[in-house]
């Protein structure tokens, strides 16, 4: 009898021992499970992992469906690129070197939808085209926001084709507004400077003509270049954006049949050693409308129709986008003193 007893009470201290032994192992390997890929994956179908998700900011998602339903691909004989869609009658708006030589091109919709699309005119000094999508289609049109909008450093999203791969969406920040980009007429080769957006979001071959997105999902400029450094073809981190303002103002001007030529105010000029920034007169044109004005040699110009001028460069961008016969104010400073010209700009 006292060997039975003694059987029986090794026992229950064995299984009490067994049962710690599983307790201290559940307790020290949790946290390995739950670091598990196997884990992870079926939390996300629990409700309370649901309800985070919901709660999680996704603002590039969020303006990636918002925004690509108005985003276009454009395919010619030559190459691919980006369109957005400016109306709901099928206007798209690109850049002028997607549709370059040629008259029709190939679009396609966000839902694969394929139609062709008839060029009706471009501005190849600021790099702008308008294409109008054949088809009776339901179009989603793009939501713009003007450049007065933009701060550095904000969110931004780019939506295009970049290598053929349309709707691909990438995200950065904006990394300078104003940012006066030296390029080439890609008609006649002239050199022209246009202002355009900064930004670090990944733009490739392809995304040209496409969306740059801020966070609430409008379209604050169409992406355009990027900047490489001579070997790399592709993206370095700083590519440009035409603003939506010049977008507007060329669209307008192309649908309305209104010239394109660039305004002219007769000056040459250079940015100042030292000091205050601005754009320093070194000589006048006779005659030109900058001499009829009354500026002169020496003069500092710091700014232009109310807005601040930094260099030379943002002072050509300003005048070139606007059109022959605009009065301009621009303000100098002559020996100290602040002034202001009503300047009336001539054809270049």
């Amino acid at each position: 009898m006292a060997f039975i007893l003694l059987s029986m009470l090794c026992l229950i201290l064995l299984g009490v021992g067994l049962l710690i032994g599983l307790s201290v192992k559940s307790e020290t390997t949790e946290p390995e499970i739950s670091n598990s890929l196997e884990t992870e994956v079926s939390s996300l179908t629990t409700e309370s992992s649901t309800e985070l998700i919901v709660e999680v900011d996704e603002p590039v998602a969020s303006v990636a469906e918002a925004v690509a339903p108005s985003v276009v691909r454009i395919d010619t004989a030559t190459g691919t690129g980006s369109g957005i869609i400016y109306d709901k009658g099928g206007m798209v708006v690109t850049n002028a070197h997607v549709v370059q030589g040629v008259e029709w091109v190939e679009i396609q919709l966000a839902d694969g939808t394929r139609s062709t699309g008839i060029v009706l005119g471009s501005d190849p000094n600021v790099d702008i085209a308008i294409v109008q999508v054949q088809g009776n289609f339901v179009f989603k049109q793009a939501t713009f926001a003007l450049l007065e909008s933009v701060r550095v450093g904000q969110l931004a999203v780019a939506i295009g084709s970049p290598f053929g791969l349309e709707q691909s969406v990438t995200a950065g920040i904006v990394s300078a507004v104003n940012r006066a980009v030296p390029s080439l007429n890609i008609e006649d080769g002239s050199r022209t400077i246009v202002e355009m957006i900064q930004t670090d979001a990944p733009i490739n071959p392809g995304n040209s003509g496409g969306a740059l997105v801020d966070r609430q999902g409008r379209v604050v400029g169409m992406n355009t270049l990027i900047r490489t450094d001579g070997t790399v073809e592709g993206n370095l981190g700083v590519g440009f954006a035409i603003p939506t303002d010049t977008i507007f103002l060329v669209t307008e001007r192309i649908v309305n049949g209104e010239s394109l030529e660039n305004g002219f105010l007769g000056i040459s000029g250079q940015n100042p050693t030292i000091g205050r920034a601005g754009a320093l007169i070194i000589d006048v044109v006779p005659e030109s409308p900058a001499y009829e004005s009354g500026l002169e040699a020496g003069d500092l110009i710091i700014g232009i129709d109310g807005s601040p001028i930094l260099g030379m460069s943002e002072l050509a961008a300003r005048i070139r986008l606007s059109s022959p016969g605009t009065i301009v104010e621009i303000k100098v400073i002559r020996n100290g003193e602040q002034l202001t010209f009503a300047v009336t700009l001539g054809t270049l």
